[in-house]
This record gives C-alpha cells, structure tokens and sequence, in this order.
C-alpha cells in the first residue's frame, strides 16, 4: 500500500551517455518497507503513459546505517532557526527506534 509523498523528491541518475531526472511531489506515492536484507522505497507518479514514472530503490542495512551516520554528521548544516524540519526528522527517527526495540 503506497502513501502520498508529504513533500518532494527528486531523482537524477547519470549514466556516461545518458541522463535522468525526475522529481516526485503531492500528487506521487511512496511506499517504503524492511525485508530481509535492507529497505525497499518505491516513488510512483502516476498519470498518462507520457507521464508516469517510478522508482524503485533498495539499500541493505549496513549501507543504510552509514547514509544514518553520514547524516548525524551533517546536522551542523542545517539552519539552527530550521525548527519544523529538525522536528520532522527528529519525530520520525523516534519512532523508527521506538518500533526498532518493540518488534
């Protein structure tokens, strides 16, 4: 089951001879979930053929742990006077430990 994205994405890959950009906003979906070996995150938009896309992202949970690392250490960065996205985060990661030592 997909929810709608709360705010936005954007994707870009690049390939030696090619490049790709998406971005995913209010009228997208996402869908994230743990398996067995990491997350999976799917962003769709939807629409006419000309218009829809997704994309489909697995990261194990060793890389995600280090992306979580790599994040800590780059909190300096965000605005002291950020408070709304400093709370954000802070809640959702309160409730991923929360349901991390429940299950």
């Amino acid at each position: 089951m997909s929810r709608p994205v709360p705010d936005k994405a954007e994707v870009a890959l690049e390939y030696p001879d090619k490049f790709y950009v998406g971005t995913f906003e209010h009228s997208s979906r996402f869908e994230a979930r743990l398996d067995g070996s990491g997350v999976a995150l799917v962003l769709q938009h939807p629409g006419a053929a000309d218009e829809r896309k997704s994309v489909h992202l697995h990261l194990n949970f060793g890389l995600l742990a280090g992306i979580l690392r790599e994040l800590a250490g780059s909190v300096a960065g965000l605005p002291k006077d950020d408070i709304a996205h400093r709370e954000q985060l802070a809640e959702a990661l309160d409730e991923l430990r929360r349901a991390l030592r429940t299950s």
